[in-house]
């Protein structure tokens, strides 16, 4: 093997390693960050309404679970909502990230307005069945 193409295959390997689906567990701060142990501060990103989940001020100060990618320096891209990626820890247990409708019965992954009755979603946590 020539130095080019081992150096092509060393940079697909470093590509690949930091396409890998990764997790990241810290406590939840205001806007889209995540503290991590030891105090660093990361950006998170995502699509529309994964965004508006981490934009929730309810979730802010908890023990909070990111699936995603790194992206850029500081930056972790978060899968999308239709994907599992977003979690809290209560009482020692993992539990998704969702939303309830007390009237409707409606659950939904991000926050807002039900579609039905029009009434601000409840955050409500669930164990994955």
């Amino acid at each position: 093997m020539d130095r080019r193409t081992l150096l092509s295959t060393l940079l697909a390997f470093r590509v690949l390693a930091a396409s890998e689906l990764q997790t990241l567990r810290g406590r939840k701060r205001a806007g889209a960050k995540l503290e991590l142990p030891g105090g660093v501060v990361i950006t998170l990103a995502g699509d529309d309404e994964t965004m508006l989940v981490l934009g929730d001020a309810r979730l802010d100060g908890l023990d909070f679970e990111v699936a995603g990618r790194r992206s850029a320096p500081g930056v972790f891209q978060v899968e999308p909502i239709h994907i599992p990626a977003l979690f809290l820890y209560r009482d020692g247990k993992r539990l998704r990230v969702s939303y309830w409708c007390d009237v409707c019965y409606i659950r939904t992954w991000a926050p807002g307005l039900c579609w039905c009755c029009r009434k601000e979603t409840l955050l409500d946590p669930r164990e994955e069945s």
